[in-house]
C-alpha cells in the first residue's frame, strides 16, 4: 500500500530535519535527475543553492520549504514516494537518490524518490505563483484560520462529495487520503454525503476529528505503509491506531461491523457503513 505524505509525515519531517540542517551551508548540489526540478532549470537551481545558509525549514501544507540566507526558497513536494533525509557522511547510499546537498559540516541532505513523482522548485520573494499548489493553499488544520465559521462557509454552497471535498487543498490545507477517511469516521459521515449538507453541528465534530486526527499523526511520528520516512530515516507509528483506512473486510473496533471499501472521486475509501451514515 502506497500513500502520500500528508501533513503529519511532513511536519515529522520538518522536526527533524531542523535540528540538524538549520544553519548549515550548501556546498555543493548534485543534481542525479534534472526533470525533478521544475523551477527554474536544474543549472540555476544548483546556483542559487551553492554556498548559501539554509536558515530555517518550514512546512505549508504537504511541502516543505528552505528558506536560504540569500531569500530563495527551496520547495519540495514529495507526492507519492518522496523521501528528504539528513545522512551523515559513512551511512550507506540511497539507490533511489536523485538530488544531493552536499553540507559545510561533510554530511548530505539527500532527496530520494522511487516513483520520480516529486518535484523541486528555488523561488525567489514575489514567485510564489510559481508554484500553483502552494500558492492557493487553504488554511490548515490545528490553526486560527480553520474555524468552523470558515467550514461552514465553505460547505454551504458546495454540492459535492465530503470526501472529495476534504481533499482538496483549496479548502483544507494538509489533509490525503489516510487522514480524510479517519476524519470522517470519527466524525461519524458517510464520505459519500453532500458537502451542502452537513449541519453545523457535523461540522463540528468534523473539525474536532480533522484536527484530533492530525494531532495523533504528528505525535506518533506520521503512518508508514511502505515509503514514507522522517528526515532521519525512521518510519512513523500511526499506521497502528488506524480505524478505516487501509482495513477494509475488518471490523470496525468500534462497533464490529465489517469496514467497507467504495471509490470516491476515483480514490479508495474506507468506512465504516454502522458508523457512517449518509446525511441527507
Amino acid at each position: 500500500m502506497i500513500s502520500m505524505p500528508e501533513m503529519p509525515e511532513v511536519e515529522s519531517i520538518k522536526r527533524t530535519l531542523e535540528k540538524n540542517i538549520n544553519g548549515q551551508v550548501i556546498k555543493n548540489v548534485i543534481v542525479l535527475l534534472p526533470r525533478m526540478i521544475k523551477y527554474p532549470d536544474s543549472i540555476s537551481y544548483v546556483k542559487m543553492l551553492s554556498g548559501h545558509k539554509i536558515k530555517q525549514i518550514q512546512r505549508r501544507g504537504k511541502y516543505l520549504i528552505m528558506q536560504m540566507d540569500n531569500e530563495i526558497m527551496a520547495v519540495f513536494h514529495l507526492r507519492m514516494t518522496g523521501r528528504l533525509c539528513y545522512v551523515n557522511k559513512n551511512k550507506q547510499e540511497d539507490k533511489y537518490e536523485r538530488i544531493i546537498f552536499e553540507l559545510n559540516n561533510g554530511d548530505k541532505l539527500i532527496y530520494a524518490d522511487t516513483r520520480t513523482l516529486g518535484t523541486l522548485y528555488c523561488i525567489k520573494p514575489g514567485e510564489l505563483d510559481k508554484i500553483k499548489g502552494l500558492y492557493e493553499l487553504g488554511p490548515e488544520p490545528l490553526s486560527a484560520e480553520f474555524t468552523l465559521e470558515y467550514l461552514q462557509s465553505k460547505l454551504k454552497n458546495n454540492r459535492g462529495k465530503i470526501k472529495s471535498f476534504l481533499l482538496n487543498q483549496k479548502n483544507i490545507a494538509g489533509l490525503g487520503n489516510i487522514y480524510v477517511d479517519e476524519s470522517l469516521f470519527l466524525a461519524g459521515i458517510y464520505p459519500e454525503t453532500k458537502a451542502c449538507n452537513i449541519n453545523k453541528k457535523k461540522a463540528g465534530k468534523l473539525i474536532e476529528a480533522v484536527n484530533k486526527v492530525i494531532k495523533d499523526g504528528i505525535n506518533d511520528g506520521g503512518t508508514t505503509f511502505r515509503d514514507y520516512v522522517n528526515g532521519k530515516g525512521e518510519k512513523g507509528t500511526h499506521q497502528e491506531k488506524l480505524f478505516v483506512y487501509g482495513r477494509d473486510k475488518k471490523q470496525c473496533k468500534k462497533c464490529g461491523t465489517i469496514i467497507e471499501k467504495i471509490k470516491v472521486g476515483g480514490r479508495g475509501t474506507c468506512f465504516c457503513p454502522h458508523c457512517q451514515k449518509l446525511i441527507k
